[in-house]
């Protein structure tokens, strides 16, 4: 059986790690992503066919646009990871500005929101019915670093959206499931081995993990048939700072 995922910031870090084990596990893949140059290059390590689609997925008719092509290549959706987000540096929650507001929460949350909500409405529409939905939370889905208030603010609301999909979804054979990733190693968290801020005031290196681990962890959850889910899933580097962060 064909089976068609679809990955959001598929063109570094977790997103083409997740793309790997995917394809490992046999999955047609759809690679969404601002710069087509680095979803080419995630395409290049894929041994199976894979459909690469540069988008904004903070765009409603983006967004749309890529369902349309997903449609028309593959008929069908079972696996959304919804992965492409954003920070903010460090700053004190007084001093961010509206224009950074909005930009973390157009990527984190309304890019999330608009491609569950394609989604949905094409997992709902085919044949056979339903699908699984995969949100990268992060951590700080669960608890924040030091003034990071709009990437917290983002992270606990895909919390929300994850249970609200889990709900909604239930009389269609739609689910979903969210991964919190601590320290990963990708480039987002390259900072962390210069030392970042902690909730006393110091600054401390952090040790990281594999981003295969995390790779994993998705395509396990990934693998379930529906009618089996993991909702809430932590994937943390084991020598991170999390547990003592409040």
């Amino acid at each position: 059986m064909n089976r068609i995922a679809m990955i959001t910031g598929a063109g570094s870090g977790v997103g083409r790690a997740v793309a790997n084990a995917l394809c490992a596990d046999g999955w047609k893949l759809v690679l969404v992503g601002r710069k087509r140059e680095t979803l080419d290059e995630t395409a290049k390590g894929l041994k199976t066919e894979n459909l690469v689609l540069p988008a904004d997925v903070g765009d409603p008719e983006s967004v749309k646009g890529v369902f349309a092509q997903i449609k028309e290549r593959f008929g069908r959706l079972d696996v959304l990871f919804n992965n492409a987000g954003m920070g903010t540096p460090a700053i004190p929650i007084e001093d961010i500005s509206f224009a950074q507001w909005q930009e973390i929460v157009g990527v984190n949350l309304t890019g999330a929101f608009l491609c569950i909500q394609e989604a949905v409405r094409m997992m709902k529409a085919q044949t056979p019915r339903g699908g699984r939905i995969i949100n990268n939370g992060s951590i700080s889905a669960d608890r924040p670093r030091p003034h990071s208030a709009p990437y917290t603010a983002t992270k606990h609301a895909i919390t929300g959206l994850t249970k609200s999909i889990i709900l909604d979804g239930r009389p269609f054979d739609i689910t979903a499931g969210q991964v919190d990733i601590g320290n990963a190693a990708t480039e987002m968290t390259q900072r962390m081995t210069q030392g970042v801020l902690q909730p006393d005031g110091s600054l401390a290196v952090e040790p990281r993990m594999d981003v295969k681990h995390v790779a994993k962890a998705v395509a396990f959850m990934a693998s379930l048939p529906l009618e089996s889910n993991v909702p809430f899933l932590t994937v943390m580097a084991t020598k991170m700072p999390l547990f003592g962060r409040g």
